[in-house]
């Protein structure tokens, strides 16, 4: 079982999601931003491989416009060896990555020009998986979208574009069960049309469900998953936030509710993304629970990379660090 968070160590004095705005588009800010952006990911992971947390959500943004029509530079072959190097190291050490494209992205959307940006966008994020030689176990996290006033009409829409995918994209793409419109028991029905595998998230089902306890919704997202195809079945982990509103993700793991819920597992292996405000912190007591459980490796013998470094006086001016709360909902919750 591996632990991880989504896309930005708070802790760390890097972003790997700077960009800049698209009036301003030049292929020189592109290249100073993935640069940037790639050295800030290569980071982050190590960072998170001296703690055992071999699960990570790499945020969209690593490429600026990467989907967008205005971006002509060919920065596949441009970062080629950057990205084979990340892949590299993801390879060497046992990481598990994934995305989690912007809310944007919606498969089963009556206008043609949104499924086709979508699917634009599903191409860009998995391309940088090809890019880092990472088999189909590395995945694009979406939900299944909007209802637009017919539930059975939109999934069977869903599923007759996911048969258009690319294959390369249709063997990463994974559904989340979400907490207003999409159950479990929905996905499970797309899964019966296309045998896309679901995603769990824990903390949705308590929100919505069909009366499914947790031991058995487990049991039934992890059947979706083919053991080699698309490896240990991923989930979203969280809890409600006291006082807030419902579906309010915590701002801090909840040790006890979090062994609770490692008990429904039944055995059951699961790389679980915790989606907590403070990501890292939590990361690092889930991770300890696991290792007192027996669940975890021990923590491995090596240096821990510095979460800070003195500035680099010859950074790009436009290269600058990302405002961290300026992050897509949708990536990191």
């Amino acid at each position: 079982m591996k632990i991880g968070y989504p896309c930005v160590n708070e802790a760390m004095d890097c972003s790997a999601a700077n960009t800049f705005r698209l009036a301003s588009y030049s292929e020189e800010r592109l290249v100073a931003a993935v640069t940037v952006n790639l050295a800030c990911l290569r980071r982050m992971l190590e960072w998170n491989v001296a703690q055992g947390l071999l699960f990570f959500r790499m945020g969209s943004g690593i490429v600026p416009f990467g989907s967008h029509e205005i971006n002509t530079f060919p920065w596949q072959t441009h970062f080629a060896a950057d990205f084979r190097a990340i892949g590299d190291y993801i390879k060497a050490h046992d990481l598990r990555v994934s995305f989690h494209p912007d809310q944007f992205v919606v498969l089963n959307s009556p206008s043609a020009g949104i499924v086709q940006r979508s699917i634009q966008e599903l191409v860009y994020q998995g391309s940088m998986l090809d890019l880092m030689g990472l088999d189909g176990t590395a995945k694009l996290q979406i939900h299944v979208g909007g209802l637009y006033g017919e539930r059975e009409l939109a999934i069977q829409r869903f599923a007759q574009v996911h048969a258009t995918l690319p294959a390369a994209v249709k063997a990463r793409v994974v559904v989340e069960n979400d907490d207003r419109l999409y159950s479990l028991r929905d996905c499970l029905y797309l899964h019966e049309l296309t045998g896309v595998p679901i995603l769990f998230d824990n903390f949705h089902h308590e929100c919505l469900n069909h009366g499914e306890p947790m031991p058995e919704a487990l049991r039934l997202a992890a059947a979706t998953w083919h053991p080699t195809a698309d490896g240990v079945p991923m989930m979203d982990y969280s809890s409600q936030a006291l006082g807030e509103r419902k579906g309010k993700h915590t701002d801090d793991l909840v040790d006890d509710l979090f062994r609770g819920f490692l008990a429904d597992l039944h055995g059951l292996d699961f790389d679980m993304m915790l989606e907590i405000k403070n990501k890292e912190a939590s990361a690092l007591r889930a991770v300890a629970i696991l290792r007192e459980l027996e669940l975890s490796a021990p923590a491995p013998n090596i240096p821990s990379p510095p979460l800070t470094l003195p500035p680099d006086p010859n950074a790009p001016a436009k290269a600058k660090r990302a405002k961290k709360d300026a992050k897509v909902k949708s990536e990191e919750l």
